[in-house]
């Protein structure tokens, strides 16, 4: 399966017996797979097949679907169901009865008001459902046209997190180099520093030195923080080779990232280490926007 976006949209249009409709779907960012139906009235049982086709083709996203149902120019006009209107008729009858037996007085019986029950009419779109079963084989077109929207926007999002990913492994290394050269001339610039203030308070103890700056130097020592840096590139390489949903997975790799950044920064000591770290910082907040478009 290709990698998708969580964004897309695919329509299909049909017609049968003097009624058009056009299928939409359409879908945002989601957490899970919510889906909404929206379908004319009588058309209900179209919702089950929605349901089971998305399922199938589709994990993630806010997903709305709507069958919008039109009839023609040219269709027949509603014909009146007499039998029907007969009904409705004889009940009204039996209303006023009793209603004039437990005393009450009624207006008189209107032939529009009896009109106006769509009981009494054959409208095509109500009573005609054999439209639904050609509707229905023509879902599948729509959600293909979907999924096609979707996964075009995921190649473009791949593309985006490839470059990006490129650029936090030239970030990684240069953050390497610098704290490199930095520890190469920190060990005295640390040690001159611990012994002003060891000798300021009258104590010239060697072994409290080193034990000074040996702590200063884990303190500060930022290798961990690369490593880790470096294995999270490695992984966020391997999923972007990964067919299918793959966002939940670059979201938590996106929040490993980010903690490794904040600590670089933290325990620089340094201005370009730090520039860099914010550089990487910038960088996978930029990719976590990409990210949170992937299914």
């Amino acid at each position: 399966m290709t990698r998708q976006s969580m964004t897309g949209f695919g329509s299909v249009t049909g017609d049968k017996d003097g009624l058009s409709w056009t299928w939409e779907v359409r879908s945002v960012n989601g957490r899970g797979l919510d889906v909404r139906v929206r379908l004319p009235e009588g058309a209900e049982a179209l919702e089950t097949m929605v349901r089971a086709e998305l399922a199938k083709r589709v994990s993630r996203g806010n997903v709305s679907v709507t069958l919008k149902l039109m009839g023609k120019s040219d269709s027949v006009a509603p014909q009146l169901i007499v039998e029907n209107l007969t009904s409705v008729i004889r009940s009204a009858r039996q209303a006023e009865a009793i209603a004039q037996a437990e005393g009450l007085d009624l207006a008189p019986t209107r032939v529009g008001d009896l009109l106006s029950h769509k009981w009494v009419w054959d409208g095509g779109q109500t009573v005609n459902t054999a439209w639904q079963d050609a509707a229905g084989k023509q879902f599948p077109m729509a959600v293909s046209a979907f999924i096609d929207a979707r996964c075009l926007e995921g190649a473009a999002i791949t593309d985006v997190l490839t470059d990006q990913v490129a650029k936090l492994e030239s970030l990684a290394l240069s953050a390497r180099q610098t704290a490199a050269a930095r520890n190469a001339h920190a060990g005295t610039t640390l040690r001159e520093k611990v012994k002003a203030l060891l000798d300021i308070a009258d104590i010239a103890d060697e072994a409290r030195l080193a034990q000074e700056l040996a702590t200063l130097a884990v303190k500060s020592d930022v290798t961990e923080e690369l490593d880790r840096l470096d294995t999270h590139i490695a992984a966020a390489r391997d999923l972007l080779q990964t067919k299918g949903p793959t966002g939940r997975k670059f979201d938590f790799l996106m929040q490993e990232f980010n903690r490794e950044a904040n600590t670089l920064c933290s325990k620089a000591g340094d201005a370009t280490l730090t520039s860099i770290g914010l550089e990487l910082k910038v960088v996978i907040d930029q990719m976590r926007e990409q990210v949170q478009n992937l299914e």
